[in-house]
């Protein structure tokens, strides 16, 4: 041992004190640091410049359900019906996300009240495979309409997609009539289709039932589009607006009715059901 050592291991200093990993979080929008649990109380909502981050499915449901809300069971599906690998099999990328998420795959509903008013919500978690709709998103979505049907309540659905799932190949392709007929069922029923649309909603789902809502709400800044922006640039050769994509700018272009703050979300919505819904979901 070197006379430094010795020295340093003699003087009455106290052990270095462990810092949690996760204490801070920096915020993608102004890179201000924020305790992860004045994030998390926020709803994720940055408090120095209000940049609304991603949130998960059970918290997405804790924002807008009232307590007492039931957790749909996920319909069970064929996977991995292509026998698909890329660098790695796609068995091993659903074990993987599963490991990670609290729920089997990207799409989750719940039945429950929104300020009393009883609807069936469903919620698309980016965190699951960056969101994508695949057989079993189809048949999630499916399920919450059917539930939505036999209850005479409204759907509403929480979209975060960056597009169908590569791995089902022309079987994620699908799911776009098919989740597009399930809102033709609802629609022939009379009962309210609300789409909230958050960050990021693109491709499939934004060419399928993202876009065929009585309503489309969507939270400040949400990326909202079918190809991504330089795709687009690169195919007509214009330069393209600022905000393009952007919630705000398809606002003010009439593709979105309202844009909400995620604190509002839930009144906006109740105030909705209640010009929307009829009377048997009263």
């Amino acid at each position: 041992m070197s006379w430094l050592s010795r020295v340093r291991n003699s003087l009455p200093f106290g052990a270095k004190r462990e810092t949690a990993d996760n204490l801070w979080i920096k915020c993608p929008a102004c890179d201000e640091m924020v305790f992860t649990k004045e994030y998390d109380e926020n709803a994720r909502v940055c408090p120095n410049c209000d940049h609304h981050g991603r949130i998960g499915t059970d918290m997405r449901f804790t924002i807008l359900l009232d307590e007492g809300y039931e957790i749909l069971p996920t319909p069970q599906v064929k996977e991995d019906p292509l026998k698909f690998k890329d660098t790695k099999p796609y068995q091993a990328r659903l074990k993987q996300a599963r490991a990670k998420n609290p729920h089997p795959d990207a799409l989750t509903n719940a039945i429950g009240a929104i300020k009393g008013h009883r609807a069936v919500v469903g919620v698309q978690d980016f965190a699951f495979m960056g969101g994508s709709m695949g057989m079993a998103v189809g048949a999630a979505f499916v399920h919450g309409v059917d539930r939505a049907l036999k209850e005479r309540v409204p759907y509403i659905i929480c979209t975060a997609a960056g597009g169908a799932r590569m791995q089902e190949g022309i079987l994620s392709l699908m799911q776009m009539p098919k989740t597009t007929v399930a809102v033709r069922r609802l629609k022939e029923a009379g009962l309210p289709y609300i789409v909230v649309l958050t960050d990021p909603t693109t491709g499939g789902v934004t060419a399928s039932y993202g876009m065929l809502g009585d309503v489309h709400i969507a939270e400040p800044g949400t990326l909202i589009g079918f190809a991504g922006a330089r795709v687009i640039q690169n195919t007509i050769r214009e330069q393209l607006p600022d905000g393009f994509q952007r919630a705000e700018y398809l606002h003010e272009h009439g593709m979105v009715d309202r844009v909400v703050h995620r604190h509002e979300l839930r009144d906006e919505l109740a105030l909705l059901l209640d010009y929307l819904a009829p009377r048997e979901a009263a």
